[in-house]
């Protein structure tokens, strides 16, 4: 019996795509399940793994970017209309806490409508929290810098981007989401994990690779590829054969199963 699995559930980068959906991800820890991310469509790609609205026990989003929370308010209109009976928080971006809750008015999914106590709750870089019995840390990422640099005097926001390690019963998991570069994974990867899953869209490939083949991992499973990666898909994975040696490694599509 695996210790652990994930279902990725959506699997693209920010444009959209015929085949793929954006940024979801689906970990069975024990016997607890956790949602990364709700790009669309979200809510049809859990009943396609089978997944009924009270089977979730918690939902991370990593940051506030339309392909990670697209599907978030149609996945709590799902709650609503399939009578969730369970509670559920969501860990969130501080930012995002005010404009998540008016969004949901604004689409009259009011909090008296909810068959569910429904809670949001702020990400605070290195405190950890659980959810069900998984641990959860979360590290920043530099993926929002940039655009903290440029737009920080008219945009006042605090520009937060989370990766994830998660831990239950001795097995680790490392959940990227997006970054601004490797060195953004020195905190996931400071001690060995079972599991990696990191995206392909804002890094080199090569000097990722060159990164990771130094590292303790059990395996890893690479997602977010961005366009241009995606047309030389066969090309990458003849380059991290290479360089990844014996490293056990994935390039994952919508609808794939890794179990640790």
């Amino acid at each position: 019996m695996s210790k652990a699995s994930l279902h990725a559930l959506g699997t693209n980068d920010g444009w959209t795509s015929n085949q793929r959906g954006h940024s979801a991800f689906l970990y069975r820890l024990g016997s607890s399940t956790l949602l990364i991310d709700c790009g669309e469509p979200v809510g049809r790609s859990l009943r396609s793994a089978g997944i009924i609205p009270d089977d979730l026990d918690g939902l991370l989003l990593s940051h506030l970017h339309c392909d990670h929370v697209g599907g978030f308010f149609m996945l709590m209109q799902g709650f609503w209309l399939d009578q969730r009976t369970r509670p559920l928080t969501v860990h969130m971006p501080d930012e995002g806490l005010v404009p998540v809750r008016r969004m949901l008015d604004a689409a009259y999914i009011f909090e008296e409508l909810m068959p569910c106590d429904l809670n949001f709750t702020a990400i605070t870089v290195g405190e950890p929290f659980e959810v069900a019995g998984i641990r959860v840390t979360p590290h920043h990422t530099s993926h929002l810098d940039q655009l903290k640099e440029h737009f920080a005097v008219k945009y006042p926001v605090k520009y937060e981007a989370f990766c994830f390690l998660l831990e239950s019963n001795e097995t680790r998991v490392a959940h990227s989401a997006d970054i601004g570069g490797f060195a953004d994974l020195d905190p996931l990867l400071s001690q060995p994990v079972d599991l990696l899953v990191c995206e392909l869209a804002h890094v080199e490939p090569k000097e990722l690779f060159a990164y990771l083949a130094e590292k303790e991992i059990g395996q890893v499973a690479f997602m977010h590829l961005c366009r241009p990666y995606r047309k030389k898909i066969d090309e990458l994975k003849t380059q991290a054969k290479s360089i990844l040696g014996n490293l056990p490694h994935t390039f994952l599509d919508d609808g794939d199963l890794i179990e640790v």
